[in-house]
């Protein structure tokens, strides 16, 4: 597979799929190389054709006889045909998303993969990333982090996958839908422990809004305040890995000596920033052993 060269300099960019991350919000957030690729690519491939056409207007690019096809999550088979072919044909496609980076929680994936799996070159012209640009505003560890996109719908199925997270040692980047986000919230702290979180909204735009806390205190917000906009949910990472059962258990006894069973799993819990059901049933376990007077 060979890399196309010298994409925007020169005239004519070589044959190939090129990934055009494009603004999130603000349109100035495009790369001047972002620019020449959609300039000079002989097909313009687009989720949303009217965002693109709306971003070539403000930057006075004509799209003048090229084509624009349409490329989202209903696309089929033969749509994404049409486009290998043009490749293979010999010219030089431009693919955008509606918003941000190609290929992250983005319908480009499957044409980019099978572009590449035909032998095809496929290059990007790299720039804005919601995820990125959360991950940089939440005042949260960036050494390592995970990226997962959009958690399940369903709660049940959101909660499991949260459950699957709790030993992951990075910090957590996800999209979130204004709908979901006060259950989401909750259901985080529910099951990671009640960290420290951030929840960025409308990036880049006029009302952005970086809003900090834990996540009990975010989820009680946002309960109660209709969330607008793109959603980016930033998590702090666990540290459960580094804390011992006993240290906990020793815990739970100490809160329970002034605490109901409820009141010191949530305690507990968040204090040390583990899942609370855990910590609820060990201490139903242990108020269970000093009303049978088997405790210490």
């Amino acid at each position: 597979m060979t890399y196309p060269e010298k994409p925007g300099i020169g005239g004519k960019l070589a044959a190939g799929l090129y990934l055009v991350a494009v603004p999130i919000g603000n349109a100035r957030d495009i790369t001047l190389r972002a620019l020449d690729v959609l300039r000079d690519a002989e097909v313009l491939v687009a989720e949303d054709t009217r965002s693109l056409r709306h971003l070539m207007d403000i930057h006075g690019i004509a799209l003048g006889e090229r084509q624009l096809l349409a490329y989202h999550d209903h696309s089929g088979e033969r749509t994404r045909q049409r486009v290998l072919d043009e490749i293979a044909a010999g010219k030089a496609v431009a693919y955008a998303s509606e918003a941000g980076t190609p290929m992250v929680s983005d319908p480009g994936f499957d044409l980019a993969r099978e572009a590449a799996e035909a032998g095809l070159a496929v290059t990007t012209a790299p720039g804005a990333s919601a995820a990125i640009t959360a991950l940089t505003l939440a005042g949260l560890p960036t050494d390592r982090f995970m990226f997962l996109g959009f958690l399940p719908n369903a709660g049940a199925a959101r909660r499991k996958a949260l459950d699957e997270l709790t030993g992951v040692a990075a910090t957590l980047v996800f999209y979130e839908s204004p709908k979901r986000v006060a259950a989401m919230l909750a259901d985080a702290a529910d099951r990671l422990g009640d960290r420290p979180a951030a929840v960025c909204r409308e990036l880049t735009k006029k009302f952005e809004e970086i809003r900090r806390g834990v996540l009990s205190e975010l989820a009680d917000h946002y309960a109660g305040t209709a969330a607008r906009g793109e959603i980016v949910v930033v998590i702090g990472k666990g540290d459960s890995g580094n804390i011992r059962e006993i240290d906990i258990e020793q815990e739970v006894n100490a809160a329970l000596e002034t605490m109901t069973v409820r009141d010191a799993a949530d305690y507990v819990s968040t204090r040390f920033g583990v899942k609370r059901r855990p910590v609820y049933q060990m201490a139903m376990r242990l108020a269970k052993e000093r009303s049978n007077g088997t405790g210490d």
